[in-house]
């Protein structure tokens, strides 16, 4: 398949995860004609030496963001609305590492 012919399939971001209990990472992204050949294709290419115990594969249309430019509306900090922090309220002795 050309390189012209594989820009014409969907693409899809990859994301493996390492180890059992660590967080998937964005490794990548290729193009493939539907989910089970886009994970046949990320197994092949993301962890060949046995690098990953979990692959993920996700349309890259079907992810949503925000943007970057977008931050101060987005992530107003929301001062008017003080219930948000935990601030007001007493921690037991108990509870350790808050």
């Amino acid at each position: 398949m050309s390189r012209n012919q594989s820009q014409k399939l969907p693409l899809f971001e990859i994301f493996v995860r390492s180890k059992r209990g660590l967080d998937h990472k964005h490794v990548g992204s290729l193009h493939a004609e539907d989910h089970e050949m886009a994970l046949q294709h990320a197994r092949d290419v993301y962890t060949r030496r046995s690098e990953g115990v979990s692959i993920w594969v996700v349309k890259s249309s079907d992810i949503v963001a925000s943007q970057e430019g977008d931050e101060d509306a987005f992530y107003d900090p929301m001062d008017d609305k003080p219930y948000r922090h935990a601030t007001f309220y007493e921690v037991p002795d108990e509870v350790k590492h808050m």
